[in-house]
């Protein structure tokens, strides 16, 4: 690794902050014909690793199933000496145990709204999580390789 890239790599903890404040992540996971599929979604971080839910039908669920190879990336910073950001390569489990879905689905929706928790959403918000739970799956990202940088650093 260059020196200038071990300057702005971020610790651990930068990393778990980052991925804390951030509610977006790019996945990007291989397209049957080679090309790389790009969607953003909501995400959580369980056990030091993103997780996110998604309709089980999707075209990302079909290409995870083809291949649990996934690239995600969590980035923010609009100015080049603001930028910083995580690059995750890894591997995709698809979960389909309904809790597990519910589990993801309630903290996802909870970090969305920016609720105090998912009690705090209510009758309706249980109700929907709980719907949409039958429809969806879960994934987590096994990290393989993460790169990161801030660009803050530099100055």
């Amino acid at each position: 690794m260059s020196a200038g890239r071990t300057k702005v790599q971020l610790t651990e903890d930068e990393v778990a902050g980052l991925l804390g404040e951030n509610l977006k992540v790019q996945v990007a996971a291989n397209g049957h014909d080679g090309h790389p599929h790009l969607t953003t979604l909501f995400y959580v971080v369980r056990e030091g690793k993103i997780a996110f839910w998604t309709y089980g039908r999707s075209q990302k669920i079909l290409n995870l199933e083809r291949d649990p190879r996934v690239t995600a990336l969590v980035e923010d910073g609009v100015d080049y000496f603001e930028l910083r950001g995580v690059s995750i390569e890894g591997r995709a489990e698809i979960v389909r145990d309904y809790e597990t879905i519910f589990d993801i689905g309630s903290a996802v929706a909870t970090r969305m709204l920016n609720a105090e928790s998912f009690e705090a959403l209510g009758d309706f918000g249980r109700e929907t999580v709980e719907k949409q739970a039958t429809k969806r799956v879960g994934v987590i990202i096994h990290p393989d390789k993460v790169a990161s940088w801030d660009h803050r650093k530099m100055t």
